[in-house]
């Protein structure tokens, strides 16, 4: 396990939407390494950067052309080699979107896979042995390719399916996992890791960590024995390298190699119930971070509980204040529900993930025109609002109409430089919070955690890490909690709780970091 993963906040950065140096109207690599002070004063010590190698961009760069080349509009491998020495220089990791499932189908790899005659690539991807061979539950396009035969696809009809094999085949053009072609796909990826490991990429997040083996078990067996492959390269060639699943299921991802997995917004789970839980007949918000207090708080612990006490040996979960495919947060949550909200988050164990533009609170913009396969998700995908009183709010020098994608035009949208002159702005606060889990070892990924209160459709929460108290009123009203709390508050949002004889009493929409006496 990289020991540097336990102090570690990450940053998520949408490269072409960070902040664009040549003014062609979309971010590139020089962007993110002329903000890497900003990152920094932040308190971030880690990014992850979404796909930035060569790519047709039919999916925002998640079909990947050529695994070794960064795509030509975000600069060139030069410039992601200064980035990683100029990221290490100030203690900044720096970790890649590996995107090991499947290509795009301009991949070199897939045009000989295509090809009728056979060869080294015949079997890299996943093809029917004829057209006419068309099976139910398949995702195959046909009619493509000189080869007489479909081939599978994991997502949009440009990405083909690379061939790990099959757990269990059922038909004669699926192979067991066990075939040399199926190994020699992991080998070429395992290839594509060390080539970026050498050059100075500290690991991988992992896109569709759970896809690669199909037919595969109900606990991704298949799947789980390739990463367990992969780890035991790292732990031997790369100890101090990182992997991060895409994966939401910690108690296979983590004891299959991963280090970290993130605890996505996945409908029912405890994530969910914390911040996007909304009826969808009556809009009726049933997250227990809206201040409407409607959500239920063991709806939470009784999901991430028992995964994080399963796991903790193994690895970390990763919370996340959004991402690149799920609406902000700000859709339905106001500054205070945010600032509690992602109090809570940077407080929590496990490794945090921070999506560009929510420390200021960036809109979810719901009209804009699809890009590049982002249909809705385009919203979350805008350009960083640097400074509003400059062009394009400081991303882009380009004309407004040549921008990657439109900028929020609304008279109060939020920008950088506005919230860091303004004491109780939500990226003040964010910026509090983190510096509070620096600076305490107990409030790291590896610190203990411990539920002090938490009550069927009551608040306030408390838990106990180390020597803190964590203590979060998220909803309208005052709340009291019937266990005695003692000590001094040493960060709080909103007034802080007063201390009664057996019990602590919180003002509506508060937070309190404790430090036990």
């Amino acid at each position: 396990m990289p020991d540097w993963l336990k102090d570690s906040v990450f940053y998520e950065i949408y490269p072409q939407s960070f902040y664009d140096t040549n003014g062609d109207g979309i971010g590139d690599i020089n962007g993110i390494t002329e903000k890497l002070d900003y990152i920094k004063w932040l308190g971030c010590n880690a990014i992850w950067i979404n796909p930035c190698f060569d790519s047709p961009f039919c999916d925002a760069g998640y079909d990947v052309r050529d695994y070794k080349k960064v795509a030509p509009r975000y600069g060139t491998n030069e410039d992601l080699y200064r980035l990683f020495a100029q990221a290490h220089k100030m203690g900044i990791k720096v970790l890649l979107d590996l995107v090991p499932g499947h290509t795009s189908e301009q991949h070199p790899w897939f045009k000989q896979s295509c090809r009728a005659e056979k060869n080294e690539y015949t079997n890299r991807y996943i093809w029917t042995k004829s057209v006419w061979d068309y099976p139910e539950k398949c995702r195959l396009i046909s009619g493509r390719a000189e080869r007489n035969g479909n081939y599978l696809v994991n997502f949009f009809s440009t990405q083909p399916a690379l061939n790990y094999g099959f757990l269990k085949p059922e038909a004669d053009w699926q192979l067991p996992c066990s075939h040399p072609d199926c190994i020699a796909t992991r080998k070429a990826m395992e290839d594509v890791m060390r080539f970026w490991l050498e050059k100075g990429c500290d690991g991988f997040r992992v896109d569709m960590a759970d896809s690669l083996v199909k037919n595969d078990d109900g606990k991704k067996s298949g799947t789980g024995a390739i990463w367990k492959e992969i780890r035991s390269l790292l732990d031997h060639e790369y100890p101090d390298a990182a992997i991060v699943s895409e994966w939401s299921n910690p108690e296979l991802s983590l004891k299959y190699g991963f280090h970290c997995d993130f605890y996505l917004n996945h409908e029912g789970n405890g994530y969910y119930s914390l911040f996007r839980n909304i009826d969808r007949h009556t809009s009726r918000q049933l997250s227990c971070f809206s201040s409407e207090g409607n959500g239920d708080i063991m709806k939470f612990t009784s999901d991430y509980i028992p995964s994080y006490e399963n796991t903790k040996k193994y690895g970390y979960i990763s919370f996340i204040t959004g991402n690149h495919d799920i609406p902000r947060m700000s859709q339905h949550f106001s500054e205070k529900e945010l600032k509690l909200a992602y109090s809570f988050i940077f407080t929590m164990p496990g490794v945090p993930f921070l999506y560009y533009g929510d420390e200021i609170g960036m809109k979810f913009l719901d009209k804009v025109p699809t890009r590049e396969g982002s249909y809705d998700r385009t919203g979350s995908r805008t350009p960083m609002q640097w400074d509003k009183a400059k062009k394009n709010f400081g991303f882009s020098s380009a004309p407004a109409e040549k921008l990657y994608l439109p900028m929020d035009s609304s008279a109060n949208a939020p920008d950088v430089k506005g919230q860091t002159v303004q004491k109780n702005s939500l990226l003040n606060t964010v910026r509090a919070v983190i510096r509070l889990r620096h600076e305490n070892p107990a409030l790291h990924a590896d610190g203990p955690f411990e539920t002090i209160y938490a009550e069927h459709n009551k608040f306030p929460f408390l838990f106990r890490r180390g020597d803190f108290i964590l203590a979060f009123n998220p909803s309208r009203y005052a709340a009291e909690a019937p266990v005695p709390v003692s000590g001094k508050v040493v960060l709080s949002e909103g007034p802080e709780p007063a201390f009664k004889k057996g019990s602590v009493l919180m003002a509506p929409q508060t937070f309190a970091a404790i430090r036990s006496e």
